[in-house]
């Protein structure tokens, strides 16, 4: 299992990339790690097509992997008992699904969904948390996730009550373009619904509003953001505060 962390891949701009299974780590949380802590736990991954609608935990039943995205992204969501769901967190390359494995929970409280297709690097639950005990640098980036994620659900949750559809779709817009790095956003009308906790005739308008307004094009199932900058301007604070907060805790060092 050692030659998974033997060989390394160049990117188009010069830059190697550590391979596991062959494919390239462009997960954020792994590319930070130390030479020792990738030999730690390089050999307990392994590389997975993550395919839209994927549900890799549901609420209350044992998490079994714990996955490290390399592209598309996840929708962490608070289901009710009647079925109905609203999102509370995204991840994408920047950190991690299966949080309460790290402190030695085998289940949690969300569902995790993949909303937009992608891949990732997966780990049995059994080895996560002896993993996070061996490697302190994995260990913080992990408890500051914890961090980034609660402050994400704290913020929505105050966004969804208080700001129009079109100001919350503008945000959750911003949202995913930062986790997939592309203007193409592949999502339906009904899903964009659920995710904003509304009814998909309100995010028809709000979609309408936005585009008519030359931020977004919008076809069915796909949304084009073609002036990010005004689409900044037209959402509600909370995308700024999230992304100052997001920022703070990435970079501030403990005790400060």
């Amino acid at each position: 299992m050692a030659d998974k962390t033997s060989r390394l891949r160049v990117k188009s701009d010069g830059h190697a990339l550590p391979t596991i299974d062959g494919q390239p780590v462009e997960n954020e949380t792994l590319l930070a790690l130390p030479a020792k802590e990738r030999e730690a736990i390089f050999p307990q991954l392994t590389f997975v097509e993550l395919r839209t609608h994927d549900v890799l935990h549901e609420p209350g039943e044992p998490i079994k992997f714990g996955y490290f995205l390399n592209s598309g992204m996840i929708s962490i969501l608070t289901v009710l008992a009647e079925g109905k769901s609203v999102e509370v967190g995204l991840t994408g390359k920047d950190g991690f699904v299966g949080l309460p494995l790290i402190v030695g929970f085998s289940s949690g409280p969300t569902q995790a969904v993949v909303q937009i297709a992608g891949s990732g690097f997966r780990m049995s639950a059994r080895g996560i948390a002896p993993t996070v005990r061996q490697c302190p640098v994995l260990a913080n980036r992990l408890q500051r996730y914890v961090q980034i994620l609660a402050m994400q659900a704290t913020q929505v949750a105050a966004c969804n009550r208080l700001h129009e559809v079109d100001e919350r779709l503008a945000r959750w817009l911003l949202m995913c373009q930062d986790r997939i790095d592309s203007n193409f956003v592949p999502l339906t009308q009904e899903f964009l619904a659920h995710m904003l906790g509304t009814r998909r005739a309100s995010v028809t308008v709000a979609a309408g509003i936005l585009q008519k307004a030359g931020l977004i094009t919008y076809s069915r199932g796909h949304v084009n953001i073609v002036d990010r900058p005004r689409l900044e301007s037209a959402t509600c604070e909370c995308y700024a505060i999230m992304q100052q907060q997001d920022k703070k805790w990435r970079n501030e060092r403990p005790g400060n």
